[in-house]
């Protein structure tokens, strides 16, 4: 019996999971992983741990060693896939080699979006930070005399923000927006996040931009001039979809799929950062770039690939994360009506609308912070629970679902 050949583009949490995928159904199909990066599969969000020096290299790794042995997979790295062809249900590589497949998955990611700022082409000192290679590149000049200076008050311009802080002369974070982490949190929350950010030394700028990149200086949008010695560029990441895109595949705000993580092109899934989902909490659809759920939407498509018939469904955006000491989850989406609790441990606010929870925010405490995520993902019916009962104690739903919700209503 011919073995199948199956192609991976990418080598992160999409990828990763459609060689679980796969190897869930298909023990023997031959597995080629391609990748423009040179590192064996690492975690991503770690990389502002290691320039901070609090994760090893070794410690970066996003599976064991011997994972692409294990699996028995052909690795290919630090090349890039420069076209695929549909028809001939081939990939071109950089180097000119062209690789067959009768399953492809593209697991892509994403790549920064740097705006079209005057000077940047010749900027000294500059750099994006969604790759190792960029943590290095800051790392490698980074000192104690520094002033950096982070384009992007998001998720990644505030980790690279928080791993170089403590080892520098001065952070300032430049944002267009007007708050902190725009894009996960609503303004009352991310007011919190700042006077904790500008307590441990920060220096925010908001609703200002940067208009030109100078020599070692950038100038501002109010007409500051501000020094710099290491410049990162983080306002945020686009979808790698240009693969697909010319292949004729259909694109929106990411490679679009089906439920099973197939494109609309013949024997082609994608997965991870590269594609759009259905946000099951606003019935919208957008590009959830979020390493789970791309680990998920990776297995799902490796099953599929090899004559499974799983689904993905219910995704909604998660994110979890530090900030130097002070801890935040946030889940879902903010629709409906707020209710905020606040005690001596935490911030909590959460979102309701049509009888279930659609999104919540916690800053500081955030144990058990799971169980609210799985109320947003069952979208569990609030008259079946006490749900004030459950801001304040969440550990009673540590019971199967049954047995927590009957206790819930037997104890009122």
């Amino acid at each position: 019996m011919n073995k199948t050949k199956y192609l991976i583009i990418g080598n992160s949490a999409g990828a990763i999971g459609g060689v679980m995928g796969i190897r869930k159904e298909d023990q023997d199909g031959s597995i080629t992983i391609i990748s423009a990066e040179k590192h064996h599969t690492y975690s991503r969000p770690l990389i502002s741990y290691w320039l901070e020096g609090k994760v090893s290299q070794e410690k970066m790794i996003y599976r064991d060693e011997d994972f692409y042995e294990k699996n028995a997979c052909e690795v290919i790295l630090g090349t890039r896939a420069e076209r695929i062809d549909p028809e001939k249900n081939q990939v071109r590589l950089a180097d000119g080699r062209v690789i067959a497949y009768e399953k492809l998955l593209v697991a892509t990611g994403s790549v920064p979006f740097v705006p079209p700022i005057k000077g940047r082409e010749t900027a000294k000192n500059t750099f994006t930070f969604t790759t190792m290679d960029d943590a290095a590149g800051v790392g490698e000049i980074l000192d104690k005399n520094s002033k950096v200076v982070i384009l992007g008050a998001g998720l990644i311009g505030l980790k690279a923000a928080e791993a170089v802080v403590g080892q520098c002369a001065g952070v300032t974070v430049v944002d267009l927006a007007d708050r902190v982490l725009p894009s996960v949190l609503d303004a009352e929350s991310a007011e919190i996040i700042k006077a904790h950010l500008m307590s441990r030394g920060m220096v925010l700028k908001l609703e200002t931009s940067i208009t030109e990149i100078g020599d070692m200086e950038v100038a501002l949008s109010d007409g500051e001039l501000l020094p710099y010695d290491i410049l990162i560029l983080a306002v945020g990441t686009r979808p790698e979809m240009s693969l697909v895109e010319q292949a004729g595949g259909k694109v929106e705000r990411g490679i679009v799929t089906d439920d099973h993580q197939q494109t609309s092109l013949k024997d082609i899934y994608a997965a991870g950062d590269c594609t759009q989902s259905y946000d099951s909490t606003s019935q919208t659809a957008k590009n959830m770039a979020i390493l789970p759920n791309a680990y998920m939407q990776g297995e799902v498509a490796g099953q599929n690939m090899a004559g499974g018939s799983a689904v993905y469904e219910k995704a909604f955006p998660v994110n979890s994360m530090g900030l130097l000491g002070l801890y935040m989850m946030t889940a879902g989406s903010y629709i409906g009506e707020a209710t905020t609790v606040k005690t001596d441990e935490s911030y909590k606010k959460f979102y309701i609308k049509d009888g279930v929870l659609k999104g919540c925010i916690i800053i500081g405490n955030c144990c058990r912070g799971g169980i609210y995520t799985d109320m947003i993902r069952e979208q569990i019916p609030l008259e079946t629970v006490d749900m004030q009962r459950l801001i304040k104690e969440p550990g009673l739903m540590a019971f199967k679902p049954g047995e927590r919700y009957a206790k819930l209503s037997a104890e009122h």
